[in-house]
């Protein structure tokens, strides 16, 4: 796998030409438009197919696999334009192997998902993922779960072979962490044993391989209680089978302050656990100054501070596939960006004719732009070498894997570094 920054001037073509690929796939593979239109500053990922098929009159993506002897898996991670579906055109060219290159890894891939996602999106990007986690059974005033329209995910997760992580955190109903839901939790063992009966239904019920906790914004008085309740989790599901993973704020030391960081003690919930999920995004978020939403500098210093508290076996990396744009100047307290996924910002740059820059320091791509009504804005956004950074610092740190947060937007580059660049594990 090969990242190309596009220049002025060159065409699908040119580059095909220049990697000795075919051009067909080069456009379709990354989305290109039918015309063809590239922007300054864009990457394109570049695979050598090694084997290819030209699907004819009859053939299924059953029938091509089995010919060759590869997974259906594979052949749809092989050619994301399938969007994980049987339908095929005859006369298509399918990649059935790439040139053997040298991958990183392996890394556990898991991915979070709203139950409303769209069907084809959810299929597309299903090969790719180690397990899938519906978003989110919250808690309600006594502590017993907020239902969860999650089956069309199972389902779906079942299809591919992903294995599914139920979601449980101190969502309320109207979608805002509850500080004052999570505090009646902790301090009562009667709804905390409630609550564990609930989840080991739900967990045999709907075929969930684990619970993935998520309590955030939390009075820092709590934390030991948050620590017992998920070593109890943990105590009681694995006799089960099942395994209990807890979402960490991006804390940089141990004392760092603030409502999102004091309730989360490292050391204590990496023992409690047995994995752990640092959401290492949205240093740029909508009502902050524009910038990366997950500035690799930013990240590398929560993942050097995590290791010197949890083992690197049990550590997920969250990767964001999506961005921001702002409009300009910025005003705190006023200005709100827009979240956008990245082939969104591609299209804008394209209609804008904008040149995508690259930050070195943070590894993310951005770029600017005019308004029709006169306004200027600024866009960051995640790209091919962005995504690769992240994967690569997880892969060279050890860790088990990463959380895509979240698999709402399409990220067809995400997709492709991950399979090109690094081994994805599967369920066994």
């Amino acid at each position: 796998m090969k990242i190309h920054v596009v220049k002025k001037g060159e065409t699908v073509l040119s580059i095909a030409r220049q990697y000795g690929v075919s051009p067909g796939l080069l456009q379709r593979q990354n989305q290109v438009p039918p015309d063809g239109a590239l922007v300054p500053g864009q990457t394109l990922v570049v695979q050598e197919a090694e084997k290819t098929h030209t699907v004819r009159p009859g053939d299924t993506v059953w029938s091509i696999a089995r010919r060759y002897g590869i997974t259906v898996r594979t052949l749809y991670q092989n050619n994301i334009f399938l969007q994980g579906q049987g339908r095929l055109q005859p006369g298509e060219e399918l990649v059935i192997s790439y040139r053997a290159e040298g991958k990183a890894g392996p890394l556990g891939v898991n991915g979070y998902a709203y139950p409303f996602i769209n069907g084809d999106l959810l299929r597309q990007e299903l090969p790719y993922l180690t397990y899938v986690t519906p978003f989110t059974y919250g808690i309600g005033p006594e502590g017993e779960p907020v239902p969860l329209r999650d089956e069309g995910i199972l389902a779906a997760a079942g299809q591919y072979g992903v294995l599914p992580w139920m979601h449980l955190s101190s969502l309320t109903e109207e979608g805002w962490f509850s500080s004052s839901r999570a505090e009646t939790l902790l301090k009562s063992s009667q709804r905390q044993e409630a609550l564990l009966e609930q989840i080991k239904e739900i967990l045999k019920e709907k075929g969930y391989g684990g619970v993935d906790v998520d309590f955030e914004y939390m009075q820092p008085g709590l934390a030991g209680a948050y620590t017992a309740f998920i070593e109890r989790l943990r105590q009681e599901l694995n006799k089960l089978g099942y395994t209990v993973q807890v979402a960490l704020a991006p804390k940089v030391s141990r004392g760092q302050k603030g409502l999102l960081y004091e309730s989360h003690d490292y050391a204590a919930l990496g023992r409690a656990a047995n994995g752990a999920l640092l959401m290492t995004y949205e240093w740029g978020y909508n009502a902050g100054p524009p910038m990366a939403v997950a500035p690799l500098d930013k990240v590398r210093q929560v993942v050097d501070y995590a290791l010197g508290e949890i083992e690197a076996k049990k550590l997920f990396l969250g990767v964001p596939v999506y961005g921001y744009d702002w409009p300009l100047p910025y005003r705190q307290g006023a200005t709100r960006g827009v979240s956008v996924a990245p082939q969104e910002a591609l299209d804008l740059a394209r209609r804008q004719g904008a040149e995508i820059q690259f930050d070195e320091t943070a590894q993310a791509p951005w770029f600017r732009y005019t308004a029709a009504d006169g306004q200027e804005h600024e866009v960051w956004f995640e790209d091919a070498r962005s995504s690769y950074a992240k994967f690569r610092l997880a892969a060279e740190k050890g860790l088990q894997g990463v959380g895509l947060w979240n698999l709402m937007r399409p990220a067809v580059q995400t997709y492709l570094v991950l399979h090109g660049g690094f081994e994805i594990e599967e369920v066994r």
